[in-house]
């Protein structure tokens, strides 16, 4: 465990990844069979880059994004979701629609401690001011361990493009979450996103871009909270990102 706590305190000096609609390291939320839920995801850059990487690229510097994202278990380990719509909105300018993605998410049978698995598909289209190839894609690898007052998890991210103009190679990212219970509904974390690069070409880290956040999961009556505080290294241009998801209770709750 004390090894583990170095390598994600040594990856806060590391290399930003631009915030992207959804800032979240995947665990072993599930929802039951049945069960409708809805998180709500936000995000602002503080400071970050004013050069786009293409023409028409919308800026993400001094921007909210706002992601309602719906989900729906499906039992025997499986939960669909439906982010609908990707939005943002800028100082002066109206809320904009900027996408839409669908996820279907498995996990393997586990208890409430130790090790857990499994893997999340997203499939999604955007505007051409969020990504010059409208249709994208992610496969997500989701690896985790919960022990007394501790919880881990790793996801390897694999994006790909399924359509569009500069299709690019298929890419890695490692996002990683350490977490220490200060209570039964508190825990303070830190989470790191770390490009790898394209999967034929990777490492080259100080090349690649990370961001690394300061994170405070907790429950407020019956509404779920994890608010963090990042800070972006290496080639991204983001450099400090505000971001919030919020667990709205419905039907039931979660």
């Amino acid at each position: 465990m004390r090894r583990l706590i170095q390598a994600l305190l040594l990856a806060l000096p590391a290399p930003a990844i631009a915030a992207p609609e959804e800032v979240q390291v995947y665990m072993d939320e599930l929802g039951e069979k049945g069960e409708v839920g809805l998180d709500v995801h936000a995000n602002y850059v503080a400071e970050g880059s004013r050069t786009p990487d293409y023409p028409g690229q919308q800026l993400a510097v001094h921007r909210l994004r706002l992601t309602p994202e719906f989900s729906l278990g499906l039992g025997h380990g499986f939960e669909a979701g439906l982010y609908l719509p990707l939005a943002t909105v800028g100082a002066g300018e109206p809320l904009r629609a900027d996408g839409i993605k669908a996820r279907l998410k498995w996990l393997a049978p586990h208890g409430e401690e130790g090790f857990y698995w499994g893997a999340n598909l997203e499939l999604g289209r955007v505007a051409h001011r969020l990504d010059e190839n409208p249709w994208n894609g992610e496969l997500k690898l989701i690896g985790g361990w919960r022990r007394g007052k501790w919880i881990a998890a790793v996801n390897g991210n694999i994006d790909f493009v399924v359509s569009g103009p500069n299709p690019g190679p298929v890419e890695l990212e490692i996002a990683s979450k350490l977490g220490y219970k200060l209570g039964r509904e508190t825990v303070l974390g830190v989470e790191s996103y770390n490009g790898m690069g394209p999967l034929r070409d990777l490492g080259h880290l100080p090349q690649r871009e990370h961001t690394t956040y300061l994170t405070l999961d907790t429950r407020l009556g019956r509404w779920d909270l994890n608010a963090g505080i990042g800070r972006g290294y290496g080639t991204a241009g983001d450099q400090t990102v505000i971001k919030f998801v919020i667990g709205v209770p419905l039907g039931r709750g979660k």
